[in-house]
């Protein structure tokens, strides 16, 4: 038996010589196996624990195998059903599969015919299990896929995510780091024709050049060194539903000539094959990078004009800060847990005038350590946000009477990069994220200034 979590199989038989020498055959580490001898034994078990498999006899001491199948499925409504008969007939076999039989077999059956038709079910117990959890998760991702607010410039954001939508073209997202471009993707899915199917996300940034094109377009067997089997690409696992591809503005030039042919041809060709692979996918792309700016030195402008057939920019935290109020509510109902928890309305006024450089994603983060911080139940995060570089919208400048001491913003970045390196003790991924900046960007300002 293949490696798995433990089952459950019961025989309802009433030859005790035949479920003794079936008990022996199939049990193991990961399958029990019980016996009962009549229908009332049988229902009785059933009532009283879970049962992954029954083997029913269709002829029983005190009724039929037929009578008895729907009671067992309503004890057990996961339960796989294998009917076992020494009057085997075309007619039983139908009247066996509308009653809910996943098997049929007849005696005498062979042993290992036996363990075949068990093996086959467990397996399809697996999968099924396996379809259970990935429903499980995309209906909470696609509840957790909600747009919160909508004032000022964001109510354009939000009609154009109703528009993106109800289409199945290409979508380029632009934003600062923390606006959100993750969770408006998945609304786009989440609201269009693609729900049912696959959301497959990759940050184009936080894989290594020599790799990404592995992930997107698959691999044969021996295609390079490493490749000892044949793999799908992210392409073809999101066959029918969205690829998300976040960062793309990092994407490497010779890539983007690749993803533009995909998206032209609606085809991949794996690394190593000649054979090319039909694939229909909602492709939607993001960048926090002034993508204008890259075009025809960084970015192929024809990819881009591919990609914006649909494009959405998400403003900044500090353009729409009317929205703070209904998005500290929705975070920290996400946060707490059920905790009670009070956010004053003066705190929440401080918070509207704070400048938010990283956007709803430091604005979580503040609210979060404040949750872990507080006294009591009143949260006070504007005590954090004081510690901050980032000054308050109204904060008055603090007055001195020493000159200035400009700097370019060059020399500034480069402090600032080599200042958190020094604090997270050179901890590159910790960095990146307290910058708010990718992983390869990062290393690309390392390089450029030449810290260590």
């Amino acid at each position: 038996m293949a490696q798995r979590a433990k089952k459950t199989l019961l025989i309802i038989d009433d030859e005790k010589v035949l479920c003794n020498t079936i008990r022996d055959y199939l049990e193991n580490d990961h399958l029990e196996v019980l016996a009962a001898h009549t229908s009332a034994d049988g229902l009785a078990i059933c009532s009283s624990r879970k049962v992954d498999i029954v083997l029913l006899d269709q002829k029983l001491p005190d009724g039929e195998g037929h009578a008895l199948a729907p009671a067992i499925l309503e004890k057990n409504e996961q339960a796989k059903i294998i009917f076992i008969t020494a009057f085997p007939s075309f007619e039983n076999a139908v009247k066996a599969v509308r009653l809910g039989a996943h098997d049929y077999l007849s005696k005498p059956f062979d042993i290992e015919e036996l363990r075949l038709a068990v093996e086959n079910t467990l397996r399809t117990l697996d999968l099924e299990r396996v379809e259970q959890i990935q429903n499980y998760a995309r209906d909470k991702d696609r509840a957790a896929s909600v747009i919160i607010g909508g004032t000022g410039p964001f109510a354009e954001t939000v009609r154009l995510v109703d528009m993106a939508a109800a289409v199945d073209g290409p979508v380029l997202i632009t934003g600062e780091t923390g606006t959100g471009k993750n969770l408006v993707a998945k609304t786009i899915h989440y609201r269009s024709a693609f729900a049912r199917q696959a959301f497959i996300s990759i940050n184009c940034a936080a894989i290594p050049e020599n790799l990404i094109e592995a992930e997107l377009f698959g691999y044969e067997k021996g295609a390079f060194t490493g490749a000892t089997a044949a793999k799908k690409g992210l392409f073809e696992i999101a066959d029918g539903g969205t690829l998300f591809l976040d960062e793309i503005g990092d994407m490497p030039l010779h890539l983007q000539t690749k993803l533009l042919s995909v998206l032209e041809d609606k085809h991949v060709r794996r690394i190593g094959s000649t054979a090319v692979t039909p694939v229909s996918v909602r492709v939607i792309a993001a960048t926090n990078a002034d993508i204008e700016e890259c075009l025809g030195k960084t970015f192929r402008k024809d990819l881009y004009y591919r990609l914006s057939v649909v494009r959405i920019h998400i403003p900044p935290l500090r353009d729409h800060s009317d929205d703070i109020p209904l998005l500290c509510s929705s975070l920290l109902s996400q946060i707490t847990k059920g905790r009670e928890v009070e956010l004053p309305e003066a705190e929440i006024e401080k918070l509207k005038k704070y400048d938010w450089p990283g956007n709803v994603r430091e604005l979580r983060n503040i609210l979060e350590r404040a949750l872990f911080l507080r006294k009591g139940s009143v949260l006070e995060p504007s005590r954090l946000i004081e510690h901050f570089p980032a000054a308050a919208k109204n904060a008055a400048p603090a007055r001195t009477d020493q000159p200035k001491v400009l700097r370019t913003l060059e020399s500034a970045e480069k402090e600032l990069i080599a200042e958190t390196l020094a604090s997270l003790n050179g901890n590159l991924t910790q960095s990146s994220r307290t910058l708010g900046i990718s992983l390869s960007t990062l290393k690309r300002k390392i390089r450029e200034y030449g810290l260590k």
